[in-house]
């Protein structure tokens, strides 16, 4: 009974990565998207090599707000939590290395609300700024990402919502999240910042 359920999840491992293969604009070796909640705009998403999207995310690319080409770039040993909802209209870079913990949300896009007489669902999504995530950056549980960019090597705090760009070598935490702490390369540590 263990030989033929093994054989069944080989099987079914094997299935998911020849369409991942085909459906993708980029799929790289030794990648794996586990148990997806949602892919949409396949075409437009490249996912570099051993990229690991833990189950429950949700990948999206799509025109929405009429950008010909949008992209979705996730880099080389990046790891994805679980749970995580990333959806470009325009451009999100995601670099090399980067550690994301679970339910974490990135968008270059918002709803607009702006007219009170019309359902939000009913109004048009809107372009904010393209978002890139810089190689070897965390981010931890619940952040949000919405039209900024987060510079490598950081750490985003547990809950942040960052809506402005985040320097290279940075903490940050907070509604909205502010930068409070720095890497010192003369000292090599992580200094508070004011």
């Amino acid at each position: 009974m263990e030989l033929s359920r093994f054989i069944s999840k080989c099987y079914w491992k094997l299935a998911a990565l020849t369409v991942y293969r085909w459906s993708f604009g980029h799929f790289g070796r030794k990648s794996r998207i586990d148990r997806p909640l949602r892919l949409d705009g396949c075409r437009n998403i490249s996912i570099g090599d051993n990229v690991w999207v833990q189950p429950g995310t949700w990948l999206g690319c799509t025109p929405e707000t009429g950008c010909e080409k949008p992209e979705l770039r996730i880099g080389n040993g990046t790891v994805l939590g679980n749970h995580n909802h990333i959806y470009a209209t325009r451009s999100i870079v995601i670099e090399e290395n980067v550690l994301t913990a679970d339910k974490v949300y990135v968008s270059d896009n918002l709803h607009s609300y702006e007219n009170p007489d019309i359902p939000v669902i009913e109004q048009p999504v809107k372009q904010v700024s393209d978002v890139v995530i810089g190689a070897g950056s965390w981010l931890g549980e619940n952040v949000c990402v919405i039209g900024a960019k987060v510079g490598k090597h950081c750490v985003i705090g547990a809950n942040a919502v960052v809506t402005k760009d985040i320097p290279d070598y940075s903490v940050a935490v907070g509604v909205p999240a502010k930068v409070v702490k720095r890497y010192d390369f003369e000292t090599k540590m992580w200094i508070n910042v004011d």
